[in-house]
């Protein structure tokens, strides 16, 4: 149709909204694992090395992908964090992500690794920085 073919002149703005809702949404697994908030119920207790370092990863991360900052590595990262995840603590309970609890730790993973692919789109820092290469080119 028509009118969904012209929305695609949208599509850095939408990817850019895309990174900033998927990264605030992270953070918050960050924010729980490191300082309890939000509240939960199963929060608590002291972090092991694995969840420290999945809740550095998750808020520090989280903060970089919602700037639009270095934004393909950290992706890149988050989303073997998120594969990593769903494989040591979702799937030994069970095959299907509805049953072990894994639904986000798989959306993340492939949202993650999206963005790795295709870029941090509008609204990113990583868009006021300057690339040398591309520089040179457009000079010659």
């Amino acid at each position: 149709m028509k009118l969904f073919d012209s929305l695609s002149r949208y599509q850095p703005q939408m990817l850019g909204l895309l990174r900033i809702v998927t990264a605030l949404l992270f953070i918050e697994h960050g924010t729980q694992k490191l300082f309890g908030f939000p509240a939960s119920a199963q929060a608590g207790g002291s972090l092991g090395g694995l969840m420290l370092t999945a809740g550095i990863l998750e808020v520090f991360g989280g903060i970089l992908v919602a700037l639009g900052l270095l934004t393909r590595p950290v992706a890149f990262i988050l989303a073997g964090e998120m594969a990593t995840a769903y494989f040591m603590a979702h799937m030994p309970r069970s095959f299907f992500p509805i049953n072990n609890g894994g639904d986000a730790a798989v959306l993340f993973c492939f949202v993650f690794l999206y963005l790795a692919f295709a870029g941090a789109g509008a609204f990113a820092l990583d868009n006021r920085r300057t690339n040398p290469a591309a520089e040179a080119y457009s000079a010659s």
